[in-house]
């Protein structure tokens, strides 16, 4: 519930719940001049235990009467009917009756899952690389390690589970992979990936004791610290990505009280780092590892090149922030950078001569960095975000599909006039929306499929907040994207289609859709 110039917030009073009607009241906050003529949104009802988890699509028409000389006022919004001055409709759009013990089954399976995801790939080949390391260990370390990657796992997920509560504490609606619509977030993983890459190709070392050795340790030593740091980056890698169960438990969770998304977020953690920590307790299963050799030093050097790819997929992101300067000075920010990588361990590390004045280049290069290219050229801490593009433009797919701004009216217009309707929320950080797209969106057949039904198609980016989008997400019970939906023209509810799709899916659903016209 929030548009430019108003917002529904406070805390939410019950005034009927009672089957399929839902009576509640809410605080309306204006910003503008005038007072909206009508609120639409979507209301999610959760119970304590989780079950009979509901959405309502709410409709509310402010009548003669409303207090608009106010900044704020209260906002009943009743069960059925109208009601002077206000009247309103609450429709139940979803449903979810499978409880607890079907939604920690879907989030422990959705976090194994998560293993074999494009995201978490580079982290399980330093995994295996350090499973090769540790062979020579003791039983107990081995375990000890592998349950120090665990809490690693588990750490970070709490702290994302602590990031949602904040988000909902707070008014506002939150949704998986949020942390990759922040600009900081986005620079500093930039950053950190880049550097961990240039680690695995030798071009410094980090030595134990130091804040970042985990990195180090992470490719090397695979001792403590680096075990629990795997841990922290396949979480931060894995958010990108979703996996089959994990968007239907992760939608879940977000309409859950805190202890709720707590719960839910430490099962998503333990599928995820329960292969791991099986091979850990059971050293024998490394039998068919190769011994530890010089293959291990050309290997970690090979696994540099993923981390790189990892690094430009980030900065790609990371540079639409920061408008028509992000290109050149996000570039600028990771060469400086890595000539500070460079001469630190060129100079420093493995010279004999002259250290000092090495050092002193290396932190110039830091500093101009930090405080030339992020403070004044990106102004990273407040960044002017996207180029400014005209909303109304229409853009055209690699398969000559014709994407549309969307909207709800737009959809509805669409709809209104007897059209077929595919939706697409998207992100360009998104990586299962990028595998969508290439293999069963923006294809041949869909698009010659849109064009004998004479379908229509929008296109939903996510790539940086909108509130809208994100009530739709909670409308259809995703925590996040990707959503596709076809709808079929007048008022049925649409089809949900899976997160990870195939053509045969796509196809399906249109041809469906298609045939209700």
């Amino acid at each position: 519930f929030e548009i430019e110039d108003y917002e529904i917030g406070g805390k939410t009073t019950f005034e009927k719940a009672e089957g399929k009607s839902l009576s509640l009241t809410k605080t309306l906050l204006n910003w503008g001049e005038t007072w909206p003529g009508k609120i639409s949104g979507v209301a999610v009802l959760a119970k304590q235990n989780g079950e009979n988890t509901r959405a309502y699509e709410i409709s509310v028409t402010l009548g003669e009467g409303f207090e608009t000389e106010k900044a704020s006022t209260t906002l009943t919004i009743p069960a059925s009917g109208n009601a002077a001055p206000e009247g309103a409709e609450a429709t139940p759009v979803e449903e979810s009756r499978g409880g607890w013990p079907l939604m920690l089954l879907f989030a422990f399976v959705g976090g194994f899952i998560l293993n074999f995801m494009p995201c978490v790939l580079p982290v399980i080949s330093l995994k295996i690389l350090g499973f090769v390391h540790q062979s020579k260990e003791q039983p107990r370390r081995i375990f000890q390690l592998g349950l120090l990657y665990g809490v690693g796992v588990l750490f970070s997920f709490w702290i994302l589970a602590g990031l949602v509560i904040g988000v909902q504490s707070a008014g506002n609606l939150a949704n998986w992979g949020m942390q990759f619509q922040n600009p900081q977030f986005l620079v500093l993983m930039t950053l950190l990936v880049t550097l961990v890459a240039l680690n695995f190709f030798g071009v410094f070392e980090i030595t134990g004791g130091r804040l970042t050795s985990a990195a180090s340790n992470a490719a090397s030593r695979n001792g403590n610290m680096g075990a629990f740091f795997n841990g922290i980056l396949a979480t931060v890698l894995a958010t990108p990505c979703t996996a089959p169960f994990l968007g239907t438990a992760l939608g879940f969770a977000f309409t859950q009280p805190p202890a709720g998304i707590l719960i839910l977020f430490t099962a998503v953690a333990m599928g995820l780092a329960f292969p791991y920590i099986l091979l850990s307790w059971n050293p024998t299963w490394l039998g068919i590892l190769p011994k530890p050799g010089a293959w291990m030093e050309r290997f970690k050097v090979f696994m540099g090149f993923p981390m790189i790819g990892t690094a430009i997929w980030l900065y790609t992101i990371a540079r639409l922030h920061f408008g028509e300067k992000g290109d050149l000075w996000m570039g600028l920010l990771l060469v400086f950078v890595a000539m500070a990588a460079w001469v630190y361990g060129e100079f420093v590390q493995r010279g004999s001569s002259r250290k000092g004045l090495a050092l002193g280049v290396s932190a110039a290069c830091l500093l101009f960095a930090y405080g030339w290219i992020l403070e004044k050229e990106l102004n990273w801490r407040d960044p002017v975000g996207p180029v400014k593009t005209n909303a109304g433009n229409v853009s055209k797919g690699k398969n000559g599909i014709l994407w549309q701004p969307w909207s709800e009216e737009a959809v509805a217009t669409a709809r209104a006039e007897g059209k077929v309707v595919l939706v697409d929320f998207t992100a360009k950080w998104c990586a299962n929306c990028q595998i969508n797209k290439k293999t069963s969106i923006e294809i041949d057949k869909v698009h010659q499929k849109l064009k004998s039904i004479s379908g229509v198609t929008f296109k939903g980016d996510y790539t940086f907040y909108d509130s809208r989008i994100t009530a739709q997400l909670q409308k259809f019970g995703r925590s996040g994207v990707p959503l596709v939906l076809v709808y079929a023209p007048g008022a049925e509810p649409p089809i949900l289609l899976p997160e990870l799709l195939t053509p045969g899916i796509v196809l399906e659903a249109l041809e469906k859709a298609s045939g209700k016209s």
